[in-house]
């Protein structure tokens, strides 16, 4: 009789908060499937890797492992990297049977956990029409070079705005894309509402959240007369564990529509060579750990490894200090170039805020100048 066995895989932060309340989510998890061995993996950065965790469902005696990316939007690490890891244990491991679910996507339960932080937000449990007519909303993504993966997030905002009733909405990034946070928030200024709730939707915490907190608070502070509340990330939910059991489920039987069927799409991709199987991710080394950065360093990736393709995380790493733009970050991967890398209301605008990320690395050194020459315009 088969056994069965239930991985989760992760990114991985530097942000060891990120990384306890991932494994709260896992625990969460073994606690609706009790008899049913379940572990979790990170691709870089934290332990366990996610070859440990496969180790660890195999030495359990599981020949059926049921694999989900806990990632809220489907880009490259869903799409390649999780993939790759898993085609290369598989080919290791031929008597295993690997099966890999999709992402937590736009699920009504993932709405529903938005909203609740929302509401949490404003101090409410329910409202009616026009209870936030004279409210704004600005849903924070995580960005990406993946121009689909930017729409879920403006389509969530949009779900959003007519489920709750807000006066009006606008989605931020907080990487790679436009427009940034802190622009973002100027600009929602000009629209004279006295009222703006601002919404990261961020499965966890880690150096992404604390940065989009502190651009609220440092925008609050020349807007004297506005009232800015600053929602949770979802974190473990009920409703969230309640999106990954049905993610599980729909992996476990085969009930992937085609068009998203992520490891289908890999192999398919793999087989016309738009993507390779690659080794560098999963390699969590403790030594790599007690580094000369102790752990305060996170990485904000805007690359690819798609042949020219970026994406994203759905969760966060950036670097705790900061320093000049227009170098280059190797981290034994490519870096996909975003098109609109110099937009103005773009990531152009970190520029000397103490951002570092690889996606920053890609400005070119006349943007850098360009804009340090505005800002020196205007504080001038």
């Amino acid at each position: 009789m088969e056994k069965l066995g239930i991985m989760i895989c992760g990114h991985g932060s530097r942000s060891k908060t990120a990384e306890q309340e991932f494994g709260l989510l896992a625990r969460g998890l073994k606690r609706r499937f009790p008899e049913t061995p379940v572990e979790y993996g990170f691709l870089e950065y934290s332990a366990p890797n996610i070859h440990m965790g496969l180790d660890k469902l195999r030495d359990a005696g599981v020949d059926h492992i049921v694999a989900v990316p806990g990632m809220l939007f489907a880009a490259t690490h869903a799409k390649n990297d999780i993939p790759s890891v898993l085609t290369t244990y598989q080919e290791k491991h031929q008597h295993l049977k690997v099966s890999y679910g999709r992402e937590l996507a736009l699920h009504p339960e993932m709405i529903a956990a938005f909203e609740a932080r929302i509401l949490q937000a404003l101090g409410r449990d329910h409202v009616h029409p026009g209870d936030l007519y004279n409210t704004m909303l600005v849903v924070v993504g995580r960005g990406t070079s993946d121009t689909y993966a930017n729409a879920e997030a403006a389509k969530l905002t949009r779900i959003v705005t007519e489920n709750l009733g807000f006066g009006w909405s606008e989605t931020v990034y907080s990487g790679v894309t436009f427009p940034s946070v802190g622009k973002g928030l100027e600009m929602a200024l000009n629209l004279g509402y006295k009222e703006i709730v601002v919404a990261p939707y961020f499965l966890f915490s880690g150096k992404l959240i604390d940065r989009i907190y502190n651009y609220v608070d440092r925008v609050a502070l020349t807007a004297p007369g506005v009232n800015f509340f600053k929602a949770h990330y979802l974190a473990d939910q009920d409703h969230v564990i309640n999106t990954f059991i049905e993610r599980i489920e729909e992996a476990k039987i085969g009930q992937l529509n085609e068009d998203f069927d992520l490891m289908k799409s890999f192999k398919m991709r793999l087989q016309r060579g738009e993507v390779d199987v690659h080794h560098h991710h999963a390699e969590y080394k403790p030594e790599a750990a007690s580094h000369d950065n102790q752990g305060t360093i996170e990485h904000d990736h805007g690359h690819g490894h798609d042949h020219g393709h970026g994406h994203d995380h759905g969760h966060g790493h950036d670097h705790g200090h900061g320093h000049d733009h227009g170098h280059s970050h190797d981290h034994g991967h490519s870096h996909g170039v975003y098109k609109h890398i110099g937009h103005p209301n773009g990531p152009r605008t970190m520029i000397d805020q103490g951002v570092c990320g690889c996606f920053m690395s890609q400005i070119p050194q006349h943007i850098v100048d360009e804009q340090r020459d505005i800002l020196a315009k205007l504080s001038g």
